[in-house]
């Protein structure tokens, strides 16, 4: 009898999925983008990989029992933020990089608002742009050390120890900047992952599988990734200059991060609206603003400072898009 008198804040809906479920799903989604990064570049790849994921954990932990504040790690929240960090980073980078990233993104970004739920902006993709402001000839720099010695022993034995298409495929410019130097791209290249850039962005069937197994775990909503993407290719086709051109279409959507970042770090559940009509406007303004960094800034890229930057809107774009509740009218403004 007692129980029915126990009264709580809602809300009382109850479910079984935690924190640790939805970031495991989300780290093997990643799986298949991360595995075919260090296929295409090498072990180095994986080292840097190795070595992101464990700076974060570990910096999560070391900070939580320096602040005596109940330790975190068992959710794996830190373990994805690394992941997604990791491949979002060049091949080539020095090994201090992906450290001084990992504890930007866990410090700065995460703990020093509060932990998982008060972070304000994705902590990778914020990591990953500090990186790029302040590294930004490393950040961009996506030749392999193993490529560029002029060694032709060195060049045959990488081929032999890591496949023909590691070699083949790298290039001292990504599909993005080539296209905006006027030149052609092979866009089955870059369905496949053939060609240069981050660890984890080159191979959009990769990024794609990994999309279909959040979306069939119910683990991310296709609002956000749709109207980002539509609104995005809507812009291209309106604005990039060339109208009509489905190949060039095609080639901006497969290029860069932008699929990574549409369905893995646009769709975070911290930094993204909740309401249902908020993420739809979320994605539209997503789609907008790289459509605009690609076209008209100086950059090839922006799917990294687009999502950031809205993510800064959430709270506002959340506020205008509280669904009504039934039966109830609109309040009239008075003039």
């Amino acid at each position: 009898m007692s129980e029915l008198l126990n009264v709580s804040a809602s809300p009382h809906v109850r479910s079984r999925t935690r924190t640790g479920n939805i970031m495991a799903d989300v780290a093997i989604a990643l799986i298949p983008a991360g595995a075919f990064g260090v296929y295409h570049f090498g072990l180095r790849a994986l080292l840097i990989i190795v070595v992101t994921i464990t700076t974060c954990v570990l910096t999560e932990y070391l900070y939580e029992r320096a602040m005596k504040l109940p330790v975190t790690t068992s959710d794996l929240s830190a373990l994805v933020t690394g992941l997604l960090l990791a491949l979002n980073l060049p091949p080539s980078v020095p090994l201090w990089i992906p450290v001084l990233g990992g504890v930007f993104a866990i410090i700065i970004v995460k703990q020093l608002f509060g932990g998982l739920g008060q972070n304000f902006m994705n902590p990778a993709l914020a990591a990953r742009c500090f990186l790029l402001i302040s590294f930004t000839g490393i950040m961009t720099n996506f030749n392999v050390p193993a490529y560029t010695d002029g060694n032709t022993q060195s060049l045959v034995m990488h081929q032999l120890q890591y496949g023909a298409s590691a070699v083949d495929g790298i290039a001292g410019a990504t599909p993005l900047a080539a296209m905006r130097a006027g030149e052609s791209v092979d866009l089955l290249s870059m369905l496949f992952g053939n060609i240069g850039g981050t660890i984890g962005e080159t191979s959009v069937i990769a990024i794609l599988l990994g999309a279909v197994y959040l979306l069939v775990k119910n683990v991310i909503s296709i609002r956000i990734p749709a109207a980002y993407l539509g609104t995005f290719a809507l812009f291209i086709l309106l604005f990039g200059g060339r109208p009509g051109d489905m190949n060039y279409l095609a080639a901006q959507l497969c290029g860069g991060g932008l699929m990574l970042g549409a369905f893995f770090m646009a769709t975070d559940y911290v930094t993204s609206p909740i309401t249902p009509t908020g993420r739809i406007v979320f994605g539209v303004l997503l789609g907008c603003l790289t459509g605009i960094f690609r076209v008209f800034g100086g950059s090839a890229e922006g799917v990294s400072y687009a999502i950031i930057f809205c993510n800064l809107l959430v709270p506002l774009i959340e506020k205008a898009t509280i669904p009504r509740p039934f039966g109830t009218r609109r309040a009239k403004v008075e003039k």
